[in-house]
């Protein structure tokens, strides 16, 4: 009888297994993917794609349908402004929530980053904060209005458009649109006399030539309309022409400004809500001389919009024809009215906030002694401000 232990006995005759050469693993290997090639089909034997560098995905980007999962990148050529991208969930056997891009993300879709100097000028508009005339150029009132976008946020006020800055001013729509001129366009242009006497007796002070009418429709400057629209004849426009403009608008007016803040050294105007959060901020011309410059506490004590203009002498010594007119004139309503389209009085005798017909010009000339904004900043900020509103004045 023989006994089984969990030893093996050590006389044992069984004959030692001799190791498996290489090559006939190698052989196996082989022979298993010729199996593999003649059975899979031609279309499935697609080596797997080498992925790119890691790319940093956008927050806004709509590839996310599952933030716990993985996104996958297909390495595909370069996509031009006509693809369309699709977002398509894939789940292979034994794997979940994977997200498959394919192919990559359309860039020109919404929302998006701004892509340079003028898009950040256009979205920071649409916030409320303005540059000045869009025009591209990265300046002092650009920076500005960069910094003034900062603390409402909470950012770090450099006054540089960075990543973080421009994450929270992501573009919900195009940059530009049509504008259609008619022929109510054009009525409307006429010659503004270079008198004051010849100004008074003009039916209205409106705009002179259809680039400085488009111009301030898209809150830009000429330059800048110029060229969007190459190869057009600005003398010879006709009704029936589309021209390129900013796609600009301020946000809707959700109540009254708490005060104004007027800072005479960054000449800039900005309102504020009751928790001190910034509703408006609009560069600003000051009085050239600083005993014109009313530092302190103001107040509105009235409102109107496309006013005229009554041109008094006096405010005006250094001007030979007022000085030989020796009285008042009453000027007509328009853009290119002294005051603009709106004039907010103070409680100053003589003292006001208001439009302009060179906005251009805004924060880099001065004033006679008050305080001037572009027509369109001075159109808004009418909106948020009443009779009796705080205008608090600080060098």
């Amino acid at each position: 009888m023989q006994v089984y232990t969990k030893f093996k006995p050590t006389n044992s005759k069984k004959r030692p297994r001799k190791p498996l050469h290489w090559g006939w693993g190698l052989l196996v290997v082989l022979a298993g993917f010729g199996a593999w090639w003649w059975w899979v089909p031609a279309d499935e034997k697609v080596p797997s794609p080498t992925l790119p560098a890691p790319v940093q995905l956008q927050a806004f980007a709509p590839v996310m349908t599952n933030t716990s999962a993985p996104v996958v990148v297909t390495n595909r050529p370069p996509l031009d402004a006509k693809t369309t991208g699709s977002v398509t969930n894939r789940l292979p056997a034994g794997r979940t929530n994977l997200v498959v891009v394919d192919p990559p993300v359309d860039l020109s879709k919404f929302p998006r980053l701004p892509r340079d100097t003028f898009e950040v000028q256009l979205a920071l508009a649409r916030a409320g904060v303005s540059s000045g005339s869009l025009d591209g150029v990265n300046g002092s009132q650009t920076r500005a209005a960069i910094k003034a976008f900062q603390l409402r946020e909470q950012l770090a006020d450099t006054g540089m458009a960075d990543l973080e800055t421009k994450s929270r001013l992501q573009l919900l729509a195009p940059s530009l649109t049509n504008y259609l001129v008619t022929s109510e366009d054009l009525a409307r242009l006429q010659p503004v006399s270079q008198t004051w006497l010849g100004k008074s007796q003009q039916s209205a002070l409106d705009y002179e030539t259809v680039l400085e009418f488009i111009a301030e429709k898209g809150h830009a400057h000429p330059a800048l309309i110029k060229r969007l629209n190459p190869g057009v004849e600005w003398a010879n426009v006709t009704a029936g022409t589309t021209l390129k403009i900013p796609a600009v608008s301020y946000p809707p007016t959700r109540g009254k400004a708490a005060f104004i803040l007027i800072h005479l050294a960054g000449k800039t105007l900005q309102a504020f809500d009751g928790n001190t959060n910034v509703l408006a901020h609009f560069p600003c011309s000051i009085a050239a001389r600083v005993e014109k410059r009313p530092v302190g506490e103001l107040h509105v004590a009235v409102v109107a919009p496309n006013p005229n203009y009554t041109f008094d002498p006096e405010v005006f010594p250094e001007s030979a024809e007022a000085q030989k007119l020796g009285r008042k004139l009453v000027l007509p309503p328009g853009p290119n009215n002294p005051v603009g389209v709106a004039w907010i009085g103070l409680d100053r005798p003589g003292y006001g906030i208001h439009g302009t017909p060179g906005p251009e010009q805004v924060g880099r000339t001065e004033s006679h002694g008050c305080f001037r904004l572009a027509n369109w900043n001075a159109e808004h900020l009418l909106k948020l401000v009443t009779v009796g509103t705080t205008v608090k004045v600080v060098e």
